[in-house]
């Protein structure tokens, strides 16, 4: 099996660790993480940027996503992000969970929901489409 990448927030791209996704549980058939949102992912208005949330969908669907196929030397890719966004939050955790609603052999389809970690109540949706593709040459190879 190909060696899997390091999830872990200190390991991301600057990109992904502004975001704040922490990585808990990730399979291919679930990937749970929290948020710790606060200022530094505001809009100028005071309330956590949209982005964060297309951003924690994107993520957690395509770790799950890319899961279920790297046993076949593959992973996937977002190819189409439908994100909602429900109702506003300052700061505070979120609880983020994806899982898959559709598993082809050429795509997937999953779901990703985002909620308050206080009181559970939703703030995001999303779901993600994905192409199951090839690995690189060489990457998540031992």
């Amino acid at each position: 099996m190909p060696e899997l990448p390091d999830l872990s927030l200190d390991a991301a791209p600057a990109f992904l660790r502004g975001a704040g996704l922490q990585v808990a549980e990730a399979t291919g058939a679930r990937v749970t993480g929290t948020i710790s949102a606060g200022p530094e992912h505001h809009t100028p208005w005071g309330v956590v940027h949209g982005g964060v949330y297309t951003t924690a969908v994107e993520s957690a669907c395509s770790i799950g996503a890319s899961l279920a196929v790297v046993g076949r030397g593959e992973y996937a890719v977002g190819i189409s992000n439908q994100t909602d966004f429900l109702r506003p939050h300052v700061a505070g955790g979120l609880h983020v969970t994806a899982t898959p609603i559709h598993q082809g052999r050429t795509q997937q389809l999953w779901l990703c929901e985002i909620v308050r970690a206080d009181d559970g109540k939703a703030v995001a949706r999303g779901q993600l489409r994905l192409q199951n593709v090839p690995l690189p040459d060489g990457a998540g190879r031992s």
